[in-house]
C-alpha cells in the first residue's frame, strides 16, 4: 500500500534554533515550508535551555567572538558574519524580547526566560504560513523526500529541498538523540563520531569525601589546559567534578581522554598568590597548629583544603614548600567523560568535507545540513545559540539560491 503523501518547496526537519531560523528565512523569500519534529512541541530544548535565564548570545569583541569554535571556526566565518551577536539581539527585540548584557558579557532576556520569545516567534512563523508537523519522527531520506512514522501511521513528504537540523546527541529526552547517525550512514554521509561537549568528568572520590562535599563549589580557582588558562568555580558531585569552568576545559580534557585514557584536571587553587608567598605564609605559622588551621589561615576554603588531601595524600604535605607546590599545581586524575546524555552539547556529526559553502550535502545534492549535527563544538556562553541561529540562517540562503 502506497504511503499518504505531502509536497511541500522546503520540508525543515528539526524544530529548534537552526530549524525554526531556516523556516523564517525562507518563509521571507516566498517559499512554502514544513517544519517537522519528533517531539509534541517545537523548541523544547531551546526552552529548557531558558529555563533559568535564556543565554542568547555573548557581548564581546566580535573578532574575539568567532575564533571560539575552535577548528570549525574558518567554516563557521561566512555564517557568523552574516548574523553576529548584535543581529541576534536586534531579532529578540523585534519579537518584543529586549536583552541585557550580564556581568560576564552573556546577554539574556530582560524578563530571565525562553517562553515569551519562543511564543512570539513561533507566532510569527505561522503568520507567514509555516506549516508545522509535530509528532513526526523520521525513520529514511533521501534527496527529494523523507519517511515519517506518525500518530496516523507511516507518512511520506516530499519536496524540492530538504535541510536537517536535528541537533546532536544531548538532551535526548528534548527530540536531540542522534538517531540519523545510521541513516545518513547508508546514504554514504561522512561523520565524526559523537561526543559529549561542555560536560563534566568522572573522578574516583573516596566515600568521606564524596559524602562530605559532593555539591560543594570551588571558587576562585584557576584551570591550565591545552584551551590555556582560566578562573572562575566549578562544583564537586559525586561522579566527579562539572560546572562553567569545567565546560570551558572539556574540549581539552575530553580530547586528553581520547588519546590516552585518562584525562588530568590542573588546578591553581590560590590564583592570586604566587608560591613563593604562599611559602612563606606557611613558614611563618607555628607548627603546633594543625595543617587544616594552617591552610584556612592562608585562605583556603574547607572543600579546597580537603581537596588537596584527597588528591595529593597526608605525606606530601608535610613541608611548607611542598604544600605551596601543591597549592598553585594540584593535579587531580579525571576518569572519563560524563555520558553524552548529559552534556550540554556535542561534538561530531557531519564532517565539514561533506558540506559544500551552502550548507549542501555534496553528494546529495538539495538535501542541506545546520546547527548542532554538523561537526562542531562551541563553549557555553551564547556562542552556541548562536551558531546555530547563524547556520541555519545560512543553509536556508544556499537552499533559496539553490531552488532559485
Amino acid at each position: 500500500m502506497a504511503l499518504p503523501e505531502l509536497t511541500v518547496d522546503v520540508l525543515i526537519i528539526g524544530g529548534g534554533p537552526a530549524g525554526l531560523m531556516a523556516a523564517e528565512e525562507l518563509s521571507r523569500s516566498g517559499f512554502s515550508v514544513t517544519v517537522c519534529d519528533a517531539m509534541p512541541t517545537f523548541g523544547r530544548k531551546f526552552l529548557l535551555a531558558g529555563k533559568s535565564g535564556l543565554n542568547i548570545t555573548h557581548s564581546e569583541e566580535y573578532t574575539l567572538f568567532r575564533t571560539r569554535f575552535g577548528s570549525a571556526s574558518p567554516r563557521l566565518a561566512h555564517a557568523l558574519d552574516a548574523f553576529q551577536p548584535q543581529h541576534v539581539r536586534d531579532w529578540a527585540a523585534a519579537l518584543g524580547t529586549e536583552t541585557f548584557v550580564g556581568t560576564s558579557g552573556r546577554v539574556f532576556p530582560t524578563v530571565m526566560k525562553a517562553s515569551p520569545l519562543l511564543r512570539a516567534w513561533l507566532k510569527r512563523l505561522e503568520e507567514a504560513h509555516v506549516g508545522f508537523l509535530p509528532r513526526h519522527r523520521m525513520t529514511g531520506i533521501k534527496p527529494g523526500c523523507a519517511e515519517f512514522e506518525t500518530p496516523e501511521g507511516p507518512k511520506l513528504i516530499r519536496a524540492k529541498a530538504i535541510l536537517l537540523a536535528l541537533g546532536g546527541a544531548s538532551w535526548p529526552r528534548l527530540g536531540s538523540d542522534g538517531a540519523w547517525v545510521p541513516l545518513l550512514e547508508q546514504l554514504g554521509v561522512p561523520q565524526a563520531p559523537l561526543l559529549p561537549a561542555n560536560c563534566g568528568f568522572d573522578a574516583a572520590w573516596s566515600p568521606v569525601f564524596k559524602e562530605r562535599y559532593a555539591g560543594a563549589p570551588v571558587k576562585s580557582v584557576s584551570i591550565l589546559s591545552a584551551a590555556g588558562p582560566s578562573q572562575g568555580e566549578f562544583v564537586i558531585t559525586g561522579h566527579g567534578v562539572e560546572g562553567s569552568l569545567i565546560y570551558a576545559h572539556a574540549e581539552a580534557l575530553r580530547e586528553e581522554w581520547l588519546r590516552t585514557g585518562k584525562a588530568h584536571l590542573r588546578l591553581d587553587l590560590s590564583p592570586g598568590r604566587t608560591e613563593a608567598q604562599i611559602r612563606s605564609a606557611l613558614q611563618k605559622q607555628s607548627k603546633s597548629q594543625s595543617l587544616s588551621n594552617r591552610l584556612r589561615k592562608i585562605g583556603l576554603s574547607p572543600v579546597k583544603i580537603a581537596l588537596l588531601r584527597e588528591v595529593s595524600g597526608a605525606d606530601a604535605l608535610h613541608t611548607p614548600e611542598g604544600t605551596a607546590a601543591l597549592i598553585k599545581n594540584l593535579t587531580v586524575p579525571l576518569e572519563r567523560p560524563r555520558p553524552i546524555a548529559e552534556a550540554i552539547s556535542t561534538a561530531g556529526g557531519i564532517r565539514w568535507d561533506a558540506l559544500d559553502d551552502a550548507y549542501m550535502l555534496r553528494a546529495l545534492p538539495g538535501l542541506f545540513a545546520a546547527g548542532e549535527m554538523i561537526d562542531w563544538e562551541a563553549p557555553t556562553g551564547g556562542y552556541l545559540l548562536t551558531a546555530c541561529f547563524a547556520t541555519g540562517r545560512a543553509a536556508a540562503r544556499g537552499i533559496a539560491e539553490w531552488l532559485g
